[in-house]
Parts: C-alpha cells; sequence; structure tokens
C-alpha cells in the first residue's frame, strides 16, 4: 500500500490548508503525492452539462476518458459512493507515489490502523467529537484549535500550530509515515 495520510476534521477546520501545506513542502523535495478528496454534496459534478465529455456520458459512457496537453481525467458514471477504502486506493495504486493524503472519509480511515491520521480542529469541542472512534496512529492534531493553546492531559498527541511549527509536522511525516 502507498504510505497513506488521512486528514480529517469538520468543516472549516483546516483540513485543505494543511494538505496545501504538505503538497507543496514534501512535493519542493521531490516526493510525488497523490490526494482523494470526499465531496459530500451530492449534486457535485466535475463533468460540464453541454460540453464533450457531458455529451459523451449522457449517451450511455459509464467512463469517459480525457487527454489533454497537460492533463488527464478520468470520469466514471453510475453509482460512486464506495462502501470500502481500498476499493478507493485502488484508482492509485499503479502511480507510483511516495504518499497518498486522503482528505475526509473519516468513516473509512478512523479505524484503520495502516494508515496515518492528522486531525484538524476549530475547538476543543470539534477535537473530542473526531477523535471519537479515531484510532492510532495520529501523528498530530492542528488547525485553528493549534493557536488557542489548549493543554488537553489526556491527548498525548503533538498539537501542532502549522503557522510556528509545521517544519515539526513535516519531519514527523518524513520519519513516520516515509520512514526517512
Amino acid at each position: 500500500m502507498i504510505p497513506t495520510i488521512a486528514v480529517v476534521g469538520t468543516s472549516k477546520s483546516g483540513k485543505t490548508t494543511l494538505i496545501e501545506y504538505l503538497i507543496s513542502h514534501l512535493s519542493k523535495e521531490g516526493l510525488k503525492i497523490g490526494t482523494v478528496k470526499h465531496v459530500h454534496h451530492a449534486g457535485f459534478s466535475i463533468d460540464v452539462k453541454g460540453k464533450d465529455t457531458w455529451r459523451h456520458s449522457q449517451a450511455g459512457a459509464k467512463i469517459v476518458v480525457t487527454v489533454a496537453p497537460k492533463e488527464i481525467a478520468i470520469i466514471k458514471k453510475g453509482e460512486t459512493f464506495y462502501q470500502e477504502l481500498d476499493e478507493i486506493l485502488d484508482l492509485v495504486k499503479d502511480e507510483k507515489l511516495n504518499l497518498l493524503i486522503i482528505e475526509g472519509f473519516h468513516s473509512l480511515t478512523a479505524k484503520r490502523p495502516d494508515i496515518f491520521k492528522v486531525i484538524t480542529a476549530k475547538n476543543e469541542e470539534d477535537l473530542r467529537r473526531t477523535l471519537e472512534g479515531t484510532v492510532e496512529p495520529i501523528l498530530a492534531i492542528t488547525g485553528p484549535l493549534a493557536q488557542q493553546k489548549l493543554v488537553l492531559s489526556e491527548i498525548s498527541t503533538s498539537i501542532i500550530n502549522l503557522k510556528d511549527q509545521g517544519e515539526k509536522l513535516l519531519e514527523l511525516v518524513k520519519k513516520e509515515v516515509l520512514g526517512k
């Protein structure tokens, strides 16, 4: 399995900001990073009504592959809610990635001891809710909560303020996840 980190937290807790930070810094070191993003919006589609790809799927294509000079998109139509995380991970298994970062999918990643987690939280209540049912390994806790200088004695995981201590999180990822 590709070394994987799940970034989990509620809406507006800093997940995307954290992922941007990790990708920008680790890719500068030559690492090939992939992401998988959970979109909750039922009506979301990357396909644009009226465009050729949309017309292909409207005509009955179950998969549409678009190839442009600088990107390839694969659009699969039909029921896409995966019940198992391994089905999702299979979509990228052949990409020769150094690291895969998953945004969301808490219900599918929380109980997986083979996936590292970074939890983002807005406040203590938010953190406790996200920690509920989440098993180790948890690399760190970050997000707006980290700026509140809380001392949570029952939590042994590092609380990292990304703005001031981002390098500490990068070192944790390199050591614990990537074995460097």
